[in-house]
């Protein structure tokens, strides 16, 4: 009965996506076209708009607003010119200021925050997809953006690559200029068109506007609502080119909790890009270094599953949706995280990008050494993906990983599914329907994973249905799993009012239901949330809610996570909440959020309070905290237990290449005081200098646990 649930979601999806196919909801592409003709002459770069080519170029203007409302042109206007050479694109953006005064911008790192700084932003669609893309940007103050677009459109920003950009201020408008080499970026070979959209946040007038119109609900980054960029000529074909990062480190360590004396070490490894295509490249690397790596930011744990950290790592990033998107939020066949995260990668590869018009591909493979108990192992994914009914995808993936070393050498464990992405032509009907099988030594029984659901959302409207079900069989080592054994169902209901005449954007309810059944149908858990949020013209938002929870308990577990005598399997706890929650306007120099919570905590109570806030010195700096504060109310043998966490971080950019970041993290439930110093310069495009120092010690005695201090430094060859 459960699995007959599951199906008729998957076959509802595709009745949907067939209807919405038929439509067509977005006219942008033939709207808003763009004429890109090749340069008469070369282009300097410097915010100085006294070139021909830009005499001569065709212009996009008339950007209509998208927030804090989507009807009208924008207040503070944007022109865009486009041109390409033979081996490079070219933009020049002139963004208009109708309000005096300094223009905001939070600092000078890449990939700044695009809430806290006046921006402009490029969205391509270089394979005409509407879901795959790249985009570029700036802010006001000269610091770059890059990030690859997938899923529709949404930017992963910690893939980079080789470009030029130039700024130039005065009191009436900011000038920006861009040339992207077209070796940079992914497209199909004999196109001449792309789809394209432009975005600029003007914080002064706290409006948000595009070229080609996007419905405010939606981020301006959706692919599904592009224009058109008109080549006079496809742009050219990049036949096989190589770039090479080799790095070379130095580190020393010393752990005292093992009593060891310190370490001296150096090493060297080497990462490889061959574009094998316009739109197929293939990586590899050796002996890769990961110590540059941002720490995670640390949480309070009060949750009975593992918790998910995303993958930072470059060499995993790019097109790394054909992966990472794998599954949904809690069932994950592969997460590149577990490659790597107790042992040395010693080598991998990987082949991504398009075939043709309608197929993705990927594929990777590492291999990673032995570490203590940890035996060495081999991982291998792969992924296919055609495209279908406009920008829907069905998709079959091999997810493999085998151990190659002495330990338990016979061990593996396999998992294989077939996927359907389904998103309609105006992205008001998105859903996913999977269907995966694992094998491992011993498992015969119980051993997939199956999920179907679907969402519809419009300005006013949020209705989703989500089911899945997990094997107790089910194992995905390669992967994140929360938890097994379990059928679930989650509807979700949301409603919003946009009154006129009023300092409110919008405002309305939001009702979830996520139940979970064992596979003997027993009731385990029930969460009932309601929310009502108001989001105000002024970018702060408000939330107030209720919740009640019921838990019957699979396994045993201690409600503190501190170690302590856990509660017992099969005890039941019923408990309600509330909460409140407030962010404030990230456009002010001193910008902070938290949110409160009262209520029930299994057998005993909890109050528990969590918050950040922000100052920024423009553009050079800005100072943050990120704290934390539970109060449980236990019986014995638990009672009354405090839990602090606080972040302090310092985050220094000196110039748009020179930085320094400073992360404090101290966190009573698992008493360890963290420090991180981490120092860049980008001396070159994509190339760096890092010194990055990390401490760790207790918190009852402030003792150093272990330290160490890396310096690792890499060149851009291209």
């Amino acid at each position: 009965m459960i699995r007959t649930r599951s199906y008729l979601v998957l076959l509802l999806s595709i009745f949907v996506s067939y209807l919405s196919s038929a439509q067509d909801f977005n006219n942008n592409r033939a709207k808003f076209r763009i004429d890109v003709h090749q340069i008469e002459g070369p282009i300097i770069l410097d915010g100085v708009l006294d070139e021909k080519t830009w005499e001569d170029a065709d212009v996009a203007g008339e950007f209509v607003r998208v927030l804090p409302i989507d009807t009208g042109l924008a207040i503070s206007q944007t022109e865009v010119r486009m041109a390409y050479s033979a081996s490079e694109l070219f933009m020049s953006i002139v963004c208009f200021d109708t309000v005096p005064g300094k223009r905001p911008a939070e600092s000078l790192r890449r990939d700044f925050s695009f809430g806290k700084n006046d921006n402009f932003l490029a969205f391509i669609d270089t394979y005409n997809d509407q879901t795959n893309g790249f985009s570029f940007g700036i802010s006001a103050s000269g610091a770059q953006w890059d990030g690859l677009q997938a899923n529709g459109g949404f930017v992963a920003l910690d893939w980079d690559c080789k470009w030029r950009s130039a700024i130039k201020n005065d009191d009436e408008k900011w000038v920006a200029e861009f040339a992207i080499p077209f070796r940079s970026i992914r497209y199909q070979e004999g196109v001449k068109e792309w789809g394209i959209n432009f975005s600029r946040l003007d914080l002064k007038t706290n409006e948000k506007s595009s070229w080609a119109p996007v419905p405010r609900q939606f981020q301006t980054a959706n692919l599904a609502f592009t224009g058109t960029a008109v080549f006079d000529e496809p742009p050219p074909r990049l036949g096989t080119r190589f770039s090479l990062i080799p790095y070379v480190s130095g580190r020393t360590s010393k752990n005292a909790e093992l009593n060891e004396n310190a370490k001296y070490s150096g090493d060297v490894g080497i990462d490889a890009k061959v574009t094998l295509s316009t739109s197929l490249n293939l990586d590899v690397t050796v002996n890769p270094d990961f110590s540059q790596v941002e720490v995670d930011r640390q949480v309070t744990n009060l949750d009975r599953f593992e918790l998910f950290f995303p993958e930072r790592r470059q060499f995993f990033l790019e097109n790394s949706d054909l992966f990472a998107s794998l599954g949904k939020d809690n069932i994950r066949p592969f997460f590149s995280r577990r490659i790597g995260l107790n042992s040395p990668v010693q080598a991998g590869a990987r082949l991504s990008g398009k075939i043709g018009d309608q197929w993705r591909l990927g594929l990777m493979n590492m291999q990673t050494g032995m570490s203590g108990e940890i035996p060495a192992a081999n991982f291998t994914v792969a992924a296919l993906q055609k495209k279908i009914l406009g920008r829907s995808n069905v998709g079959a993936f091999f997810v493999n990983k085998i151990n190659t070393g002495e330990l338990d050498p016979d061990h593996f464990n396999r998992v294989a599914g077939m996927e359907f992405n389904l998103a309609s032509k105006d992205s008001r009907w998105v859903g996913k329907a999977f269907y995966h099988q694992s094998f491992s030594p011993g498992n015969a029984e119980n051993t997939m994973a199956t999920s179907a659901a679907l969402t519809y959302n419009t300005q006013r409207w949020l209705v989703s249905l989500e089911q899945a079900f997990v094997g107790d069989g089910y194992s995905a080592e390669t992967g994140y799993i929360r938890r097994q054994n379990y059928y679930q169902i989650n509807p979700t209901l949301g409603y919003k009012f946009y009154p006129a005449a009023s300092k409110v954007a919008n405002h309305g309810p939001t009702a979830k239901l996520d139940l979970f059944l064992n596979l003997d149908g027993q009731l385990t858990d029930r969460i009932f949330d309601l929310d009502y949020t108001f989001q105000y013209l002024s970018r702060s938002q408000f939330s107030f809610g209720v919740s009640n929870d019921f838990v019957r308990l699979q396994s045993p577990f201690d409600p503190t996570n501190t170690g302590k005598t856990p509660l017992a399997r099969g005890d039941e706890f019923t408990w309600s909440n509330i909460r409140l929650d407030y962010a404030s306007n990230a456009r002010r120099l001193f910008n902070y959020s938290f949110d409160a919570l009262y209520g029930g905590y299994f057998n005993g109570d909890r109050f528990g309070v969590e918050g950040e806030c922000n100052y920024r010195v423009q553009p050079y700096g800005s100072l943050g905290l990120v704290s934390a504060f539970n109060r449980l109310l236990l019986p014995e043998p638990y009672g009354d237990l405090n839990l602090f966490l606080l972040g302090p971080k310092l985050d220094i950019t000196f110039t748009d290449r020179l930085f320094l970041t400073t992360f404090l993290q101290y966190n009573s439930q698992i008493e360890n005081l963290n420090v991180n110093i981490r120092f860049q310069w980008r001396y070159a495009p994509v190339s760096d200098l890092f010194i990055v120092y990390t401490d760790n010690a207790n918190t009852q005695d402030f003792v150093n646990k272990n330290r160490a201090l890396v310096l690792k430094m890499s060149y851009y060859f291209n």
